[in-house]
């Protein structure tokens, strides 16, 4: 196989975890890095078919910078570090999930088969990059799915380089894969991904590698391929969707009763600061009921924004990371001078299966929005951009919207009064007793019709308990077939 580096190299070696939005992904953050090996054979240059196995279901990609190493490199320091990178270059560090299980962490034969680290295309000179502002990207079928920045590295390149060097010589000609950001996720036959890596005017230009089945069948006299739900939510990442994100039954009782009854038993448990206060819904018919995925901003800092504003930013990668069954609710300081969501954003939140947005700030777009038949419950609408007054700052956090905490997880019920948060160990007893409150309020509505008084009656007292017994019994009767 054809590769860019004119010779092979003595070593691969490839980071677990370097990107922070990929550690959030994970749900860890290492205090160190920590490496495997990948076979020089498994080098691959750009337009090479990646051959799936047969019996695999779990290739994944990975969208990485690598490093080629241009002289010896023992016991250098950290200040050094990027001194012995010779060139830079676009890599895809790919592997199939459904044979990680058979090597016990060493990734040998799920990450080192024949053509598993495409490389390339072009090979750009270490000394006229910037080793922290390198931005790299990557595409499935034209579709950008990862975009991160060497700023927000956990273990900085010549830090690697110094670490590796302290009991691996490092020769010339080797190359270090330096972690792949949030986004990597599992392609099929007849997908073409694309990686590149850019410092300002210089790229590496796209490598690309389709995506085909092997032409035999695996032999059988070694570990076989298997996949339960660990390889397949380590696989597809934030696009894994191992069941229902709410048990059936809980959201269809929430979403049988009303959110003001909701917040009066929330009252009565010592919660009463559970609404999101402000927020009205695009269509006032709309019922909502998910679970809460959540996006913060910050104020605008102009110096700022080009880092955090631009690209797959916080907004847009909150978006991607929303599966079947997520609210998507954002913390925007209840300020409505600028919008947090337009109608693309909001079609695509819709595609990716969210039942809504809770944003305490402005939508853009409202018209558009409203039509696509996704709940939204906003603060305003504004024609402005988000540039105006927000930075897109972290996703998958604790926020603060419209006076509420939200933390990840909590479930959203939102009506035409508006929207309370839940916490998901209360539901269940939270539905029964709301049953129950509306039921009584059932009896007391046709009592005010009949003309009686209010007093003792609303809310239910003593001199009431048995009427409203023999009319709970009545009721019973007339629910059996």
């Amino acid at each position: 196989m054809s590769h860019p580096l004119g010779r092979t190299p003595g070593k691969v070696i490839a980071v677990h975890l370097n990107y922070r939005s990929r550690a959030r992904e994970r749900g860890r953050v290492p205090d160190q890095p920590s490496y495997f090996l990948k076979p020089p054979t498994s080098l691959a240059g750009t337009g090479e078919p990646l051959l799936r196995p047969r019996g695999c279901e779990l290739l994944a990609f990975e969208g990485e910078v690598a490093l080629v190493i241009g002289r010896r490199a023992h016991r250098v320091d950290p200040a050094d570090g990027w001194s012995y990178v010779h060139w830079v270059t676009a890599a895809n560090d790919a592997g199939v999930y459904d044979l990680r299980y058979a090597d016990r962490g060493s990734n040998l034969r799920s990450k080192g088969a024949d053509g598993f680290t495409p490389i390339g295309p072009r090979l750009l000179d270490a000394r006229r990059l910037d080793p922290g502002a390198l931005r790299l990207r990557t595409w499935v079928n034209g579709e950008v799915v990862q975009d991160d920045t060497t700023d927000t590295l956990l273990f900085p390149f010549a830090e690697l380089v110094a670490d590796l060097s302290r009991l691996v010589t490092l020769e010339p000609g080797d190359v270090i894969l330096t972690g792949t950001p949030a986004g990597a996720s599992v392609v099929s036959p007849g997908d073409v991904v694309e990686v590149e890596a850019v410092s300002g005017e210089l790229s590496t230009g796209r490598l690309r590698t389709p995506i085909a089945d092997a032409d035999h069948d695996l032999e059988t006299w070694g570990a076989m391929p298997k996949a339960g739900s660990a390889e397949r939510a380590a696989a597809w990442g934030a696009a894994f969707v191992p069941e229902a994100l709410l048990d059936k039954g809980i959201e269809e009782g929430l979403r049988g009763v009303a959110v003001a009854t909701l917040s009066a038993q929330l009252r009565k448990r010592s919660l009463p600061h559970m609404s999101i206060d402000g927020v009205r819904p695009t269509r006032p018919g709309d019922t909502m009921v998910g679970v809460a995925h959540t996006l913060r901003y910050l104020p605008l800092r102009e110096d700022l924004f080009q880092r955090y504003g631009n690209g797959m930013n916080a907004q847009k990668r909150a978006v991607e990371e929303l599966r079947p069954g997520h609210v998507l609710v954002m913390d925007a300081r209840r300020d409505t001078s600028a919008g947090t969501l337009g109608d693309i954003l909001a079609l695509r939140a819709l595609r990716r299966g969210a039942v809504g947005v809770v944003t305490d700030g402005a939508v853009r777009d409202s018209a558009t929005v409203a039509a696509l038949g996704l709940p939204v419950y906003h603060a305003g609408a504004h024609p402005s951009v988000l540039g105006r007054r927000h930075v897109p700052w972290d996703t998958g956090i604790p926020v603060a919207c419209g006076g509420a905490l939200v933390q990840p997880g909590d479930l959203l019920v939102g009506d035409a009064d508006g929207v309370v948060v839940v916490p998901p160990e209360l539901a269940e007893g939270l539905i029964a007793d709301c049953v129950e409150q509306e039921r009584q309020e059932r009896f007391i509505t046709e009592k005010v019709r009949a003309g009686q008084s209010i007093d003792g009656l609303y809310p239910l007292g003593p001199q009431w308990r048995a009427a409203y017994a023999k009319w709970c019994d009545s009721d019973s009767e007339g629910d059996q077939p």
